[in-house]
């Protein structure tokens, strides 16, 4: 299981990375999307991956740890609201630039 999430991290991860790369705003917020995916799968697996495991504590021996899964759960939170900011942002230089390239300017 664990070398199927380092194999997820690592496609997300590259991913972003390249879609960053792009010279256009579309690209780059999703690059941004996807590499804050990649952040919350690897909070979410640093509370070791448990199945059966009881979420309250004292209902038996093995327990869910509770902050990675409260910690992912903000990030999701905040994730969104930055993809919002992005978008609108993007949308914003599109209509003052008239281009949707990342610098402005046209590349020859």
């Amino acid at each position: 299981m664990e070398a199927l999430f380092a194999v997820t991290l690592g496609i997300l991860t590259a991913s972003g990375v390249y879609l960053l790369l792009r010279a256009r705003t579309f690209p780059v917020v999703m690059g941004l999307t996807l590499i804050s995916y990649a952040v919350n799968l690897f909070l979410f697996a640093m509370g070791r991956l448990q199945t059966g495991a009881a979420s309250v504590i004292g209902r038996s021996d093995v327990y869910g740890d509770p902050l990675p899964q409260a910690l992912v759960l903000t990030a999701i939170v905040i994730g969104f609201a930055m993809t919002a900011f992005l978008v609108v942002l993007a949308l914003r230089s599109v209509g003052e630039t008239q281009t949707d390239h990342v610098d402005g300017r046209e590349s020859a």
